[in-house]
């Protein structure tokens, strides 16, 4: 029997899973939720892009949706942040729905989020159900993957983890999120009271000092703005000379003294060279690329899918991508 996905949350990414959603055989969207007047009483499958029609129209009332969907899990996509999505998770769990979230300050909690992490357990135990947080970064390529490639070492010393985008390729609430556009003096408020970052570094490090059993001294997690040199385009913006065109990003774990885990984010319009970079210093000294990149929002899309039957069969809780089974692509057969 296909798993029911009841669909919270229908921006780009939200929409994105909705569409993998309706690919795969086993699984079945029953219903949508989104607060926006422009997606409410609207089919599903218009909101999300689909070339069909679902016959289940967007709704503005998680709580009546739950009820009257009766999912086997809840997909959520609204926020970053654990402070905006609180009630929400709440609202899901009374309904005794596993969840597998996008918010990435609940990717990996128990540093930054301690008392909150701790509710969304305990909500989730008392529904008997599991709640996961997960997505490309975090959630995968700048914590899993490397978590997984120390598994080929006797002995780790450091690790270091590079990721290079090109934000033309991205949507344009991502460039916003990066500050392209801005005067420096704009990033730099921007900055300061977090609309402009990347969410999810310190989650990450974390994550990887825990799998390694190291206890750090302290996380660090700077920005500084990329200035453009020439006038850059994306389908949504042009950013002239002298004006931010993205963030760079650096989050580092020191231990002993001594950084131990270094995550470096580069995401500006322009990039001439997208990849992924990982290096383990250690026994042996492991080195991965991938050219290109990993495309943000397919592959968050796809890990939160394929990530369901995982969810939908675990213990209850709130758990992380460190006690959960890895997963892999799920063709739903």
């Amino acid at each position: 029997m296909a798993i029911r996905v009841l669909h919270f949350g229908l921006g780009p990414i939200g929409a994105a899973v909705a569409r993998q959603v309706c690919t795969r055989p086993g699984l079945k969207s029953v219903g949508g939720v989104d607060i926006d007047p422009a997606k409410v009483g609207r089919d599903l499958g218009d909101v999300a892009g689909l070339t069909r029609r679902l016959g289940l129209k967007v709704s503005s009332d998680a709580a009546k949706a739950l009820k009257a969907a009766k999912p086997d899990v809840v997909v959520h996509c609204t926020s970053s942040l654990i402070r905006t999505v609180l009630p929400q998770i709440e609202t899901i769990l009374k309904s005794k729905t596993p969840i597998v979230s996008t918010t990435e300050e609940l990717v990996y909690p128990g540093y930054t989020h301690v008392r909150q992490a701790q509710q969304i357990d305990r909500w989730a135990k008392n529904a008997r159900v599991a709640v996961l947080a997960t997505g490309v970064n975090p959630g995968y390529t700048m914590d899993v993957l490397p978590i997984a490639l120390t598994a080929a070492c006797e002995r780790v010393d450091r690790v270091i983890v590079s990721r290079v985008q090109d934000a033309r390729t991205r949507r344009l609430r991502f460039q916003q999120k990066i500050g392209a556009g801005l005067t420096t003096e704009q990033f730099q408020r921007k900055a300061e009271d977090g609309s402009v970052r990347h969410v999810g570094l310190t989650e990450s490090v974390a994550m990887i000092a825990d799998a390694l059993g190291w206890t750090l001294d302290r996380i660090t997690d700077e920005i500084q703005p990329k200035l453009a040199s020439v006038t850059i385009s994306s389908e949504f913006l042009a950013v002239d000379p002298g004006y931010v065109c993205g963030i760079i990003q650096d989050g580092v774990g020191y231990r002993k003294g001594e950084p131990a885990i270094r995550l470096h984010l580069e995401a500006y319009l322009g990039a001439p060279e997208a990849y992924e970079a990982v290096h383990i210093e250690g026994s042996p000294r492991l080195s991965m690329r991938i050219d290109g990149g990993i495309p943000g929002d397919v592959a968050t899309a796809a890990i939160v899918v394929n990530s369901i039957p995982k969810v939908v069969g675990a213990a209850p809780g709130l758990h992380t991508m460190l006690d959960l089974p890895l997963p892999s692509f799920f063709p739903g057969t």
